[in-house]
């Protein structure tokens, strides 16, 4: 069997558990606040004055982490689901 058609046929990734699809929203969400506030900053400045910025800066910093903390999980919920179906080989 060719390589490609084998690794089609090949799971490569973890099924997403309650856990993770909670991460990913809350990252998707965090993403897309950023992005707003950013292109809004504007408006923004205007309603909080100075400390728009600061808060931005806020969300970008938990934007890092939560994505950090999302890749953590989610590459080891995927070693664990390959590792245990390799063993069932």
């Amino acid at each position: 069997m060719p390589l490609w058609l084998d690794m089609l046929r090949t799971p490569m990734a973890a099924p997403e558990t309650v856990g993770l699809r909670r991460l990913r929203f809350i990252w998707q969400g965090l993403c897309l606040t950023l992005a707003a506030s950013i292109a809004g900053l504007g408006p923004l400045r205007v309603i909080l004055g100075r400390a728009a910025p600061c808060i931005i800066a806020i969300l970008l910093v938990t934007t890092l982490l939560a994505t950090l903390i999302y890749l953590r999980r989610k590459h080891h919920a995927d070693t664990v689901y390959l590792a245990t179906l390799g063993e069932g080989r």
